[in-house]
């Protein structure tokens, strides 16, 4: 389970008490008709400043009225005391507004001597380079705040100079180069070759970790007769988002008590790739896993295959649905238009339902979807396990997530019969190097290319993203600087391989890099290959041959990236807005049994500590970066509106035992 912090909870009841009220129960603060409930410094302090305030009023109105016990009963007396009364009032405003005079013009006096002095300091052209003068004359005085001097001097040789000064640290630039830590980085790791790696590399550092199990598999509810009508999807997106748009869809069909048809993937010209649900998912498996759940049909009804669903309204887009929306949008907008047309088809569908709030068993649909009922076909099964086992060296174990990823017949192609019992396997890292062209272009960041470099990402967004090269002409967008700040670029190759070396990755590792078409193509591998040369890809694990039947279908290639990712030793993401990160890393959490851990760098403060690249030594910069990544290494439950496909462990999709 997540580690609770007791001790911080005692603290937050503390302060509730003390801003409440003590017996308040740390609730809702207990009211009196003028203020609020009494706390530690309304009962000591606050009554010591409202007796004080009243003394000092008190004293002022008794000055002012005289004595209130003496008799006014004469009126000649009683009208020349009002006389004295209003005498004494108007001394006591004229003394007032004199002592307010005064100190404002005392403020401002000093204030124009701080500009005169400030004048002074830069009127004065500065000697940089002043000789040691060991006999004044007689007349001149010794510096009295020689520091001060020095300040003088340093402003005014800026100013000399034409430097423009503001107030707080200097904005850093980025150049796209990192020569002299990636010097360092080859340096440290050529030394380093016999050294042996730090321990959390390669397992989870928490045994919280040990006590989630899987669990979404199980049902507690009857099938659902699907009687309200059909529903069709066609998800867009690249395999990963197609992925969750399935799942999505499932328990929107669910929610509505309706029919699903099999869904159906678009062709998009990013990923040019024809391949459907059958090309890539067991159909077969998918409806009969899913069966208790949904009803599932592999297509309409004849009756309803000839309507024109855009004439009658059922043609759904993603524009029609809002991002995440909840379930009560579907029960209130699709479920009146399902009744009436008896089918609804949601073209383009993709990230369209919301991850809370949403009905225990409804999220467990969700996980059971993602992690039971999508199984892949056997042609990517047998290819992927090659894959594995030559990445493993012919190892002679399984990893607990080969069974689930390639199916228990493959799985079992992976181990080396003909490995003895000592035989070794070999460990092995997965990279996922997100940086193709079309992440590239669409991060809006620089990567160092000049304006060849620009004018190329111009055109590529202009041609594929038309809608945010428009925003990038129409508003004033943040700037590749602040994008990088922010922690919003993807980590190029070179930050990437410096990021490997400064947590402490051997030289010798084999390093497996995930992604197809490599912004910049081997040139820009060029860093990643130089200091770890047994850096592969399954373009040179897997044969022309074996890779022949996945040509030009890049969604089953990637597929191929998947189980690589999600099956090895170690596996490191450089942008954890990737949807294959976050499928591989959720993966791992459901079927690896604490024991297979995920690398998330925080790209926010990892690029802090690049942007020292001129600077830093090489032992700050790998204790930084350990840092950065330890802290991201915790045992969470999911916090509530993030992905169940990201971070299943909770309670709707896995059981803990502790």
């Amino acid at each position: 389970m997540a580690t609770e912090r007791p001790d911080e909870e005692k603290r937050e009841t503390r302060v509730q008490d003390l801003i409440h009220g003590v017996g308040g129960g740390g609730a809702s603060p207990v009211q009196s008709p003028t203020r609020l409930g009494p706390t530690r410094f309304s009962e000591v302090a606050g009554d010591q400043i409202r007796d004080t305030r009243s003394n000092f009023i008190g004293s002022i109105l008794s000055w002012i009225n005289g004595d209130p016990n003496r008799s006014l009963k004469n009126p000649v007396k009683r009208a020349k005391r009002k006389r004295i009364r209003t005498a004494k009032t108007a001394a006591c405003v004229i003394g007032l507004v004199a002592f307010f005079i005064f100190v404002n013009w005392f403020m401002l006096s000093q204030l124009h001597e701080g500009r005169a002095w400030l004048r002074r300091g830069f009127s004065k052209k500065p000697n940089l380079n002043p000789k040691p003068n060991h006999n004044p004359k007689p007349n001149q005085n010794p510096d009295p705040n020689p520091s001060m001097k020095r300040v003088s001097v340093k402003v005014s040789a800026s100013v000399q100079h034409g430097e423009k000064k503001k107030m707080g640290k200097p904005k850093k630039t980025y150049n796209g180069t990192y020569g002299r830590l990636l010097a360092y980085a080859a340096h440290a790791l050529a030394e380093g070759q016999n050294k042996i790696e730090p321990k959390e590399l390669w397992r989870e550092p928490k045994d919280q970790a040990l006590a989630w199990k899987p669990c979404a598999d199980q049902r507690s509810w009857k099938p659902s007769d699907g009687k309200n009508g059909y529903i069709m999807v066609t998800a867009n997106g690249g395999i990963n988002q197609q992925r969750v748009a399935v799942c999505n869809i499932v328990v929107v069909a669910r929610m509505l008590n309706a029919t699903l048809v099999v869904p159906k993937f678009m062709f998009s010209d990013v990923w040019t790739d024809a391949s459907q649900f059958g090309d890539i998912y067991q159909v077969e498996h998918f409806i009969k896993y899913l069966s208790p759940d949904i009803r599932i049909v592999k297509k309409l009804p004849k009756e309803l295959q000839s309507l024109d669903l855009e004439a009658i309204g059922s043609l759904v887009t993603d524009m029609d649905v809002v991002k995440e929306a909840k379930p009560g949008f579907y029960m209130k907008h699709i479920l009146p238009l399902l009744l009436k047309n008896r089918v609804v088809h949601f073209f383009g569908f993709g990230n369209r339902l919301a991850f809370d709030p949403i009905p225990f068993q409804l999220q467990r649909l969700r996980c059971r979807c993602n992690f039971h009922a999508l199984n892949f076909v056997p042609k990517i099964q047998e290819t992927a396990a090659v894959l594995v086992r030559r990445l493993r060296d012919s190892g002679s174990h399984l990893a607990p997530v080969d069974p689930y990823l390639v199916g228990p017949k493959f799985a079992s192609f992976i181990l080396d019969k003909k490995a003895g019992p000592l035989h070794k396997a070999s460990k092995y890292l997965a990279l996922h190097l997100r940086f193709e062209i079309d992440m590239v272009a669409h991060s809006l960041c620089y990567f160092g290319g000049d304006d060849a470099e620009k004018m190329e990402l111009d055109a590529y967004r202009e041609k594929h993203f038309p809608t945010l090269a428009n925003l990038t002409k129409t508003k004033k967008m943040p700037s590749p600087e602040d994008l990088r700040t922010e922690g919003l670029c993807p980590l190029s190759p070179e930050e990437a391989v410096l990021m490997l070396a400064g947590l402490g990755f051997n030289r010798k590792t084999r390093v497996f890099v995930a992604g197809a078409n490599i912004y910049g193509g081997n040139k820009r591998l060029a860093a990643l290959t130089s200091l770890y040369p047994n850096l592969v890809t399954k373009e040179n694990v897997l044969s022309e041959t074996e890779l022949q039947p996945f040509k030009n279908f890049s969604s089953q290639l990637a597929v191929l990236d998947f189980i690589a990712c999600a099956a090895s030793d170690a596996f490191a993401m450089t942008d954890s807005g990737s949807q294959l990160s976050s499928l591989v890393s959720g993966y791992r959490i459901y079927y690896g049994a604490g024991k297979m851990p995920t690398i998330r760098p925080n790209k926010r403060r990892f690029s802090d500590i690049l942007l020292k690249n001129n600077t830093i030594e090489w032992k700050v910069f790998e204790q930084r970066v350990r840092k950065n990544v330890r802290q991201t290494k915790h045992v969470l439950v999911r916090p509530t509106g993030r992905s169940v496909y990201r971070y299943p462990r909770c309670k709707e999709c896995m059981c803990n035992e502790d």
